[in-house]
């Protein structure tokens, strides 16, 4: 029996040891998980060490076979065969003992979660005595000062009647103080028959946990133990193989293998010359000279002269007389006719083909000269440009269907997620119409570039290049001024279509009958009187204590922040072109005295909370450096994560060592993305027509305030509409007043705030005439930008779990993106 170490030693002033078993209980599980992730790894180097062990046996397999040292390579093959074997065996047996632990990773959650409702009455007794330790320390100090106060009156001879008052109130002070004594005494006793058995519930599950934790290992080291073993006796057997491989013995195998004989030569005795013997068979040969097909008469380019016959003599560099004196007369030499050709020598035919080298399909008479049967088709006319501009138009069908995939080392573009990498490219009718726009930063202090207009065919910076379908949207790009998700996380964005209900004004003019002309152009959207917002404020001046009056004693106080980006593009009227995303950041600030009550606490209370109306996200990325969570957790409205106090207190150490004068520190806890429900999402709806002639353009945008896609409806503030314009305006008209920056070519709305409040409940129309020197007009796409001080579009909170901890202040707010529309 393992001595109750959890029972003796988690009490404490503040009661926090419920606290600290219950998260040392749910680190079982990551333990677990990171002992998967760890054998796993080992199997995945053991198997990448097996496929270079049978490389290797196949090199040595090919190395040279000559020589005295080749049969040793057949050992070194065997051996290292054998060693591939051994590891490969250990895969298998690794891969068996993960799925086992996989097992176990399952039946420890649910052990878990059975855990955490067998415990809830003890996380209700500790969270009972907390809070009546305090009212109690609250009430004994009111008593104290109480009775202090009545006996200071007596000894300073104040009236009877102000001592009488004293009196009451001490009595009253004495009589609260007594209550909460014997609420405590009941709480406590609560409480101690509770942690007892919760402590000791605990310890067991840990005792278990660990014991199956060894269980795995040792069936782990068995495995690796087995293997080492296997290897040894595969090296011991290289080793005798090597051994019994004596000099002698290679030596002896290359004499039986390669040798050449073993007689040896005979000698030879000198004889005399019978010239007549010689004479008689010296006789001339004939000699078929060399013929090519088809041709009787070979030029010779040798002469009998015999001075061409001593420049054969020393052919090949070869001294005079070193090959001796050739016998012309009986040399077999071809023979030739006037003009210097071979005479070809008759030859019997069917001697010919009975004695030729090649084979009857190749024996053809050498006298017909081979037939090729060669057609040339001819070129067909050349249509003007008609044959080069169906080629250029097959290729670019043929580039179209293509999908450029993006490299998996290479970075994504900061404005680009990976569901848009995914994406194809709109047709020209549908595509934005004004560059600078997707360079756009709303939160800068000022944007601006210098204006110029460019044909259709130029292609819209930061946009995918992969193509599209007909009728696919391109969304906005996320503002390089926002915090960026991690690449390749979030998903796409699932569009529910709706109806787009009309602005609420009845005196709007019609929208054009015809379709318009549209073009792009790279007109940038500054003007002089420029769009402005303040940078993303930093959240998180607490409003609690003074960072330097913390005491280990006090609910430590934090602030939350939650900034959400709204980034839309409008199509036109139609609502089911309309598409949206919205990401958020959570954002924790930290005063600075929290810092000491860490480093000075060995075991501060874990810091926990609860993310609320978790449904209406599409995915959360979370901290993984600083926050735990618990995967077992049935609730789909909500999400527990707790910190890593470690981690925490090594990071905020840092930050104060970096900058040691702030008051708080700003952590970045989470980030997420908005389930979107398109145009019903979007705060403020759009929709915007263009009529443009020759001399003059007429523009109207209707504008409607949704308070719906809000969690909690707020004013949208500083609301400005920016609209590039061409075509050289020289005279403007706009109600309601617009600013037109004649640079630029750019007109400017600031409407001020926009809620249920103004005007037709935030509807209206933004109306201008521009007459122009230099018409038509290209329809562009305007930009918006507006922000919300406390509220969120997603409805995302937080509350805190547990006690040690309070949230001083809860900021929210959201602000635009790249927030567009196109007629």
């Amino acid at each position: 029996m393992i001595t109750p170490y959890f029972l003796e030693n988690f009490w404490g002033e503040k009661n926090n040891g419920f606290d600290v078993l219950y998260h040392n209980m749910k680190h079982g599980q990551i333990s677990t998980k990171e002992l998967t992730d760890f054998i796993r790894e080992r199997s995945t180097i053991e198997e990448a060490y097996a496929r270079s062990m049978t490389k290797l046996a196949k090199s040595a397999g090919n190395f040279s076979q000559l020589g005295t040292f080749a049969p040793v390579w057949d050992v070194f093959k065997s051996s290292t065969e054998k060693l591939a074997t051994c590891h490969l065996e250990l895969v298998r047996k690794l891969q068996e003992l993960i799925k086992e632990v996989q097992k176990y990773v399952e039946e420890q959650a649910k052990a878990h979660k059975k855990t955490k409702e067998e415990v809830a009455s003890t996380l209700e007794a500790v969270q009972n005595i907390q809070t009546i330790s305090q009212a109690l320390q609250k009430s004994k100090e009111i008593y104290n000062a109480k009775t202090v106060e009545q006996e200071r009156l007596r000894k300073e001879g104040a009236t009877q009647r102000d001592v009488d008052k004293a009196g009451v109130k001490a009595k009253k002070a004495t009589e609260t103080y007594k209550s909460y004594v014997e609420k405590y005494a009941t709480a406590k006793s609560e409480f101690e028959q509770k942690m007892a058995e919760t402590a000791q519930k605990f310890q067991d599950i840990e005792e278990s946990h660990i014991l199956h934790m060894k269980e795995i290992i040792h069936s782990y080291s068995q495995f690796v133990d087995e293997t080492h073993i296997q290897i040894g006796e595969v090296h011991n057997e290289f080793v005798r193989n090597i051994e019994n491989t004596s000099v002698e013995g290679l030596v002896q195998k290359l004499a039986e293998s390669k040798g050449t004989g073993k007689e040896r030569p005979g000698p030879i005795e000198f004889e005399e010359c019978n010239a007549a013997i010689a004479t008689e068979g010296a006789k001339p040969r004939k000699r078929k000279p060399f013929g090519i097909p088809g041709r009787r008469k070979d030029k010779d380019t040798d002469s009998t002269e015999s001075t061409e016959v001593e420049a054969a003599n020393t052919a090949n560099g070869a001294p005079p007389g070193y090959y001796g004196s050739i016998d012309i007369q009986n040399a077999n030499v071809p023979q030739v006719d006037a003009e210097g050709f071979c005479i070809r020598p008759e030859v019997n035919e069917n001697d010919a083909k009975e004695n030729s080298f090649y084979s009857s399909s190749d024996s053809e008479d050498e006298d017909e000269p081979r037939k090729f049967h060669v057609q040339i088709k001819p070129v067909q006319p050349n249509n003007g440009t008609h044959q080069n501009r169906a080629t250029i138009d097959e290729l670019k069908a043929s580039i179209g269907n293509i999908i450029l995939s993006p490299s998996t080392s290479g970075q994504m573009r900061r404005n680009q997620s990976s569901d848009e990498l995914a994406k194809t490219r709109v047709p020209a009718s549908y595509e934005l119409t004004n560059n600078d726009l997707l360079s756009l930063d709303p939160f800068s202090p000022t944007v601006g570039s210098s204006s110029s207009v460019t044909s259709s065919t130029v292609p819209v910076p930061n946009r995918p290049t992969t193509p599209l379908a007909a009728g696919a949207l391109v969304p906005p790009p996320r503002p390089s001024s926002r915090p960026k998700l991690p690449t390749g996380k979030l998903t796409g964005i699932n569009e529910i279509v709706r109806p787009f209900s009309p602005p609420k004004t009845s005196n709007a003019s019609p929208p054009p009958t015809a379709p318009l002309a549209r073009a792009e152009s790279s007109s940038s959207l500054s003007s002089n009187a420029s769009l402005s917002a303040g940078n993303t404020p930093t959240v998180g001046t607490s409003r609690g204590p003074s960072p330097v009056t913390l005491a280990s004693q006090d609910a430590l106080p934090i602030a939350v922040a939650f900034t959400e980006s709204v980034n839309a593009y409008f199509k036109g009227a139609d609502p089911t072109k309309c598409i949206v995303k919205i990401t958020g950041d959570m954002t924790l600030s930290f005063p600075m005295g929290i810092i000491k009550v860490f480093t000075t606490n060995p075991s501060p209370a874990v810091l926990t909370f609860k993310l609320k109306n978790t449904s209406r996200l599409e995915q959360i990325l979370p901290n993984q450096q600083l926050l735990y969570s618990d995967p077992s957790q049935s609730d789909s409205n909500s999400k527990d994560f707790w910190f890593n106090m470690q981690a925490l207190t090594s990071y905020l150490r840092k930050a104060s060592d970096q900058n040691p004068s702030a008051s708080y520190y700003n952590v970045d806890i989470l980030k997420y993305q908005v389930l979107s429900d398109g145009i019903h999402s979007t705060p403020l709806n759009l929709a915007v027509y263009w009529k443009c002639t020759e001399s003059t353009t007429d523009l109207r945008v209707d504008y409607r305030y949704n308070p719906e896609s809000m969690d909690t409806p707020g004013p949208l503030t500083n609301v400005q509409i920016l609209v590039p314009v061409d075509g050289g305006v020289t005279n403007k008209q706009s109600l309601p007043t617009s600013i037109w920056n004649s640079e630029q070519n750019k007109c400017l709305w600031k409407l001020g705030d926009i809620s249920e409040r103004s005007e037709n409940e935030g509807a209206g129309s933004l109306r201008a005439k521009f007459e122009l020197s230099n018409g038509p007009s290209n329809p562009s796409t305007l930009a918006v930008q507006f922000m919300n001080e406390g509220s969120t579009l997603s409805g995302v909170d937080m509350e805190l779990q547990g006690t040690g901890y309070r949230l001083s202040l809860n900021k929210k707010r959201f602000a635009t993106g790249r927030y567009m529309a196109d007629c």
